[in-house]
C-alpha cells in the first residue's frame, strides 16, 4: 500500500533525545492529527516525515523508498509542508506568492495560473489575487501560505499519492477560519490526499481527524480513533490532571475541557 511512513525513528539533538522508537503511517484518503504538550517532539516528527530532518536511527519512507533517495523536485511534487511561522517580507501580489509553489513542476504558465486559482479558491481567497501580501492580516497570510503549498501539490487526481503536512496550521486564524481550514483538510483527504497535521486544540483534532497520535516527551503514548485517544486515562499521562472529558451532545465525539 502507498504510504508516507516514519518507521521506528529516533532523533537526538545536542545529546538530548527528542524522539524515541516512534512509528507513524499516513495513507492517502485520511486525515491524521498529531497532538501532545509542548516539547513532545511533534514538529520534529513532522520534519522527519517531510524529509527536512534525518533521523538518528530508523527511517522515513514514501512509497517504500527512503525520503533521502528521492530527488528534491520529485519529492516536492509528492509532499508539501506548511511549517510554523511561514512568512515572506516582500510586497508580492498574492497570486505571485501562490505561484512560488509551482517551481518544482515543468508546467506552462497557463496551467500554473489555473492551479494557483484552484488553491486560492480552496483556501477561501478567491479575489485576493492582486492584493499585496505584506498588507494582509496574519490570518490571511497564513491562508496564502496554505494556498502556496496546495499549489505545490496540485489538485487531487492522476500523478500518484500526494501528502500535505501542516504544522499548527490554525495559528493566527479566528474560529471561522479554523473550521474552514479543517473542512478543507477533510475535503482534500476525501479526494485522495494523505493529510497529517499538528494541532494544539484537542477538540478540533477530535472533531475532524480520522486517527490521532498522542505524543509526550518524544514517545508515542497511544494512536487510534479520537474516541480512544482522547480518553482521560491517556490525556492525564500527557498533560497531567488538568483536563476533563465528556461526550459532545451534537457529534458524539469526545469534548475536552479544563478541569474545574
Amino acid at each position: 500500500m502507498v504510504t508516507l511512513r516514519a518507521d521506528k525513528v529516533y532523533l537526538s539533538r545536542g545529546g538530548r533525545s527528542v524522539l524515541e522508537d516512534l512509528t507513524l503511517t499516513v495513507r492517502p484518503g485520511e486525515l491524521v492529527v498529531i497532538v501532545g504538550p509542548n516539547g513532545a517532539g511533534k514538529s520534529s516528527l513532522l520534519q522527519l516525515l517531510a524529509g527536512t530532518l534525518k533521523p538518528t536511527r530508523g527511517e522515513a519512507f514514501l512509497e517504500g523508498r527512503s525520503l533521502h533517495r528521492w530527488s528534491v523536485d520529485a519529492l516536492a511534487r509528492q509532499r508539501a509542508m506548511l511549517p510554523q511561522g511561514a512568512d515572506l517580507g516582500f510586497a508580492f501580489q498574492v497570486i505571485d506568492v501562490v505561484l512560488l509553489g509551482r517551481s518544482a513542476w515543468p508546467g506552462d504558465a497557463q496551467s500554473d495560473l489555473r492551479i494557483a486559482g484552484w488553491a486560492l479558491a480552496e483556501t477561501g481567497l478567491k479575489g485576493f489575487e492582486e492584493r499585496r501580501y505584506t498588507q494582509l492580516s496574519g490570518g490571511d497570510r497564513q491562508r496564502v501560505q496554505l494556498a502556496r503549498v496546495l499549489a505545490q501539490l496540485g489538485p487531487p487526481g492522476p500523478g500518484g499519492a500526494r501528502y500535505l503536512l501542516l504544522d499548527e496550521p490554525t495559528n493566527n486564524l479566528d474560529l471561522q477560519h479554523q473550521r474552514s481550514l479543517m473542512i478543507t483538510a477533510r475535503r482534500l483527504a476525501a479526494a485522495g490526499y494523505g493529510v497529517v497535521a499538528i494541532l494544539h486544540d484537542l477538540n478540533l483534532a477530535g472533531l475532524y481527524a480520522d486517527r490521532l497520535y498522542l505524543l509526550a516527551e518524544g514517545r508515542l503514548l497511544v494512536s487510534g480513533p479520537p474516541a480512544e485517544v482522547l480518553a482521560l486515562h491517556w490525556l492525564s499521562q500527557a498533560y497531567g490532571p488538568c483536563l476533563r472529558v465528556q461526550s459532545d451532545p451534537e457529534s458524539g465525539r469526545p469534548l475536552v475541557l479544563p478541569a474545574s
